[in-house]
């Protein structure tokens, strides 16, 4: 008789449930209502695990979101000389933020949260001022000036505006693809808000 083998379940599998459980339970409930413990028992595991795999509750909401930053700094550094500074970031924006169909309904809930929930709001400008200097250190590059100076902290500013509130509309229109929203808020910002003249 020959013994089956089970995988090990991997970090990245359980950090996924864990996740998972997070998001499905924070939106049921409530961030503030929903323990670590909570959502450890609710994926099947510890809640030592839990603190293994995020620092806090808020970082689970969040995911890998230091990954998702790190491409965007790619997706920047990888742009041609040519290209304009601010097309150059809304590429990026759009690009970084390309999910596969089956990724949106996880999306959706996790932009959700993210968006309403008090907690996590004082939480996201942490995560946005990360964003910000990489946006920030393109802009100075690109000019050849400092990622403190005005213009390029204003750029990073208004991009992560701009990009946030292409969210909530995608989140207030099922039928609204994620990449024209992202694509109109730039498109307008860019522009100068020609829908205004």
């Amino acid at each position: 008789m020959t013994k089956t083998l089970v995988a090990p379940d991997t970090r990245e599998a359980t950090r996924a449930r864990l996740e998972r459980a997070a998001l499905d339970l924070f939106t049921a409930r409530g961030f503030e209502q929903v323990t670590a413990d909570e959502v450890a028992e609710a994926a099947d595991t510890s809640r030592r695990t839990f603190f293994r795999c995020f620092e806090s509750k808020a970082d689970a909401v969040w995911g890998d979101f230091a990954a998702h930053v790190r491409r965007l700094d790619a997706m920047l550094a990888a742009t041609p000389a040519g290209q304009p500074v601010l097309g150059s970031i809304c590429a990026a924006y759009v690009e970084v933020n390309a999910y596969a169909d089956d990724a949106l309904p996880m999306l959706r809930q996790r932009m959700r949260l993210i968006l309403t929930e008090p907690a996590l709001l004082a939480h996201s400008q942490v995560r946005y001022g990360d964003v910000d200097r990489v946006v920030a250190a393109h802009v100075a590059r690109r000019t050849g000036g400092r990622p403190d100076a005005l213009v390029p902290r204003l750029v990073a500013a208004s991009t992560r505006a701009a990009a946030t509130t292409a969210f909530e509309t995608w989140l207030d229109d099922v039928r609204l693809p994620l990449a024209r929203a992202l694509h109109d808020a730039f498109d307008e910002l860019s522009a100068g808000f020609p829908s205004l003249r």
